[in-house]
């Protein structure tokens, strides 16, 4: 059983790597890709020079921003 779960494994991430190579998927794959590398435990630093690094300087908001804005204190209105 073990070899088989193996098998898997590895044929989903080869199937994954290909399909996101071909340049012509969907957010949908994307999303499971993401979620495959989380459930195994793969995580990655923005280093400098890094493709991920690249990709949060394109983003069209400020990350630190966006956290500080996130945590905002629950304001309850009576009516």
């Amino acid at each position: 059983m073990e070899k088989i779960l193996e098998e898997l494994h590895k044929t989903l991430a080869q199937e994954l790597l290909d399909r996101i190579r071909s340049g012509e998927e969907k957010a949908s794959i994307l999303n499971v890709a993401r979620q495959f590398l989380k459930d195994n435990g793969i995580e990655a630093l923005p280093v400098a020079e890094s493709p991920l690094k690249s990709l949060i300087d394109e983003l069209p908001f400020d990350i630190e921003e966006e956290e500080e804005q996130s945590i905002q204190p629950l304001q309850i209105t009576s009516k």
